[in-house]
């Protein structure tokens, strides 16, 4: 059981969807942060559901686990048989199985578009956003677990914490030294310089990268690869500040910074926006190397 301390709650994280009407996400998180910690094992699966009438169906097991419930604090998992239709994603699946089966079935969605990045699970042995992975090209029984390495809070729902102080220790605003003159002019910058920084803005903090991480599950003070790839975001930015890009460079070579990376890629297989992050990582280093050459 691992022991992250409470941090604040980033301004990207989605509402958790949870079937108490009374309670929130914040509410659950920091009531339960010591819950158990998500890595790989095998459950026993306890409960089956079975829809009446239904011809085609798909069976997903799902991971069950509530702390303020006796009966269910020993984490199991639940299969149900949810009725398929063409287009139907994990995420689908999972609310059918919470509204027509188990109501206290909890887990986090929002935007449903591939957006928020509230809805990352760990299903069939990988990181994938709920909303995005088709039930159709997956292998049955369908798995659907919380993220690896990371605190569960019940069911679904890990605790994001550590994960979002990671992301605010590199200050992931812009900070330019000069803005334009003009009240409504724009910060202009060049199309060689957007096309390089415009995969790594595409980042929808979900997590699923870090969760993936070797490093991360190991090293509780490892930025990780979304964070560094949110400073590369704006360290490779022309806009930014000088200073402010040194800044950003000394935070990201400390010892928990980029040099922890060793390059296994997994972060850049698990990524559901296809940012190529361990390239990202690749290049902060040669960055970091180059600000401490001297010729003299």
């Amino acid at each position: 059981m691992s022991t992250h301390p409470p941090q604040q709650q980033s301004e990207e994280s989605a509402a958790e969807q949870s079937t108490e009407p009374a309670e929130t996400e914040s509410e659950h998180d920091h009531d339960h942060a010591a819950g158990p910690r998500r890595d790989v094992g095998t459950q026993t699966t306890e409960t089956e559901h079975e829809p009446d009438g239904a011809d085609d169906t798909r069976e997903i097991r799902v991971f069950r686990y509530d702390p303020e419930v006796e009966e269910k604090q020993e984490p199991r998992f639940d299969t149900f048989h949810v009725p398929f239709t063409k287009g139907m994603t994990v995420l689908d699946a999972v609310i059918y199985a919470r509204d027509q089966f188990d109501p206290s079935l909890t887990f986090r969605h929002s935007c449903r578009q591939a957006v928020c990045g509230s809805d990352a699970f760990f299903i069939n042995g990988q990181q994938r956003l709920g909303c995005k992975t088709q039930i159709s090209e997956l292998e049955e029984p369908i798995r659907i677990e919380p993220l690896p390495h990371q605190d569960v809070v019940k069911d679904l729902v890990v605790d994001m914490d550590h994960f979002y102080e990671e992301m605010e220790a590199v200050d992931p605003y812009f900070d330019p030294d000069e803005t334009p003159d003009g009240e409504l002019e724009e910060q202009r910058q060049s199309r060689e310089n957007r096309e390089k920084v415009k995969m790594s803005t595409r980042c929808i903090w979900c997590g699923a990268c870090f969760s993936s991480c070797n490093i991360a599950a190991g090293d509780n003070e490892y930025l990780g690869p979304a964070a560094l790839n949110k400073a590369y975001r704006f360290a490779m930015d022309d806009r930014e500040g000088d200073q402010k890009t040194q800044d950003r460079l000394e935070t990201i070579e400390q010892e928990h910074g980029v040099w922890r990376c060793q390059t296994q890629f997994s972060c850049t297989n698990v990524c559901p926006k296809d940012i190529p992050l361990t390239e990202h990582i690749q290049e902060l280093k040669r960055e970091a190397v180059k600000k401490n050459l001297k010729f003299w």
